[in-house]
């Protein structure tokens, strides 16, 4: 496969981030960094900080501390591009929009209830097809299923190509197959654009098997590196009650 060096940044430094509810800190003392060309995990319980993480990283939420965006050559950038895929979309599946639209709506500023350009069709169109859904144009968002709706909101957060996706949870409740097919589309976009993504996830067997680098999280960092690094500190076992293998045999459990 032939490598489109898209991404226009180098890596991600997150330094001394903190979030706050009032006085009490949701997260706090986040550091770490990613890079492009990289899958980063990001693991951890149920509200040990990572959507909070996230929604920092989007300006969602008000913190303390810096996110520094880097180039190649190692000087700050202040401009970058950022695709998003939410754990879910929330939406009336009553409303009649079709999939079609929703896309459009994305990327241009004419009104989609006065029809969609043939030329944009026909780039919605390949986008689909390149996520195997393709066939989907025409259906309406209600009808989807979740991993077909997945697979809708990954090929709308490529467009234009970001230098940075971050996927929050982006196929729970989606089936085994589903899953394998997500990631495997997460790999090769990674790996032919070579952007940074920073993904959210339970899948401890899949994370093995796709990420570059793990991020573990307790309302701070507390361990980070490879799978297998981070799959064998003490402080992975005394989150999850998991030593590695037993991590790898009882993923669906965690």
């Amino acid at each position: 496969m032939s490598i489109h060096n898209n991404c226009g940044l180098h890596r991600v430094n997150i330094e001394n981030l903190a979030v706050y509810d009032g006085n009490k800190p949701i997260i706090s003392n986040v550091n770490m960094e990613f890079h492009c060309g990289e899958l980063t995990a990001l693991i951890g319980k149920n509200g040990s900080g990572k959507t909070t993480l996230i929604k920092a990283l989007l300006n969602e939420r008000p913190h303390t501390g810096e996110i520094k965006y880097f180039d190649n050559n190692s000087n700050q950038i202040t401009t970058h591009k950022t695709g998003y895929v939410p754990q879910q979309l929330a939406f009336d599946k009553s409303t009649p929009v079709s999939v079609l639209d929703f896309m459009a709506s994305t990327v241009t500023k004419r009104p989609v209830w006065l029809g969609v350009k043939k030329e944009l069709r026909n780039s919605i169109q390949k986008r689909l097809d390149d996520f195997n859904a393709g066939h989907l144009i025409d259906r309406t968002l209600g009808e989807l299923s979740g991993g077909e709706l997945q697979r809708v909101l990954l090929a709308t957060a490529i467009e234009p190509m970001p230098d940075l996706l971050i996927l929050d949870e982006p196929v729970s409740g989606v089936d085994i197959n589903g899953l394998d097919m997500f990631y495997k589309k997460v790999t090769e976009l990674r790996s032919k654009y070579h952007m940074a993504i920073l993904l959210v996830s339970h899948d401890i067997g899949l994370i093995k098997h796709y990420a570059d680098r793990i991020v573990l999280m307790d309302r701070t960092v507390i361990a980070q590196g490879t799978p297998d690094e981070v799959f064998q500190t003490e402080a992975f076992k005394n989150i999850f009650g998991y030593t590695l293998k037993e991590a790898e045999n009882n993923a669906d459990n965690i």
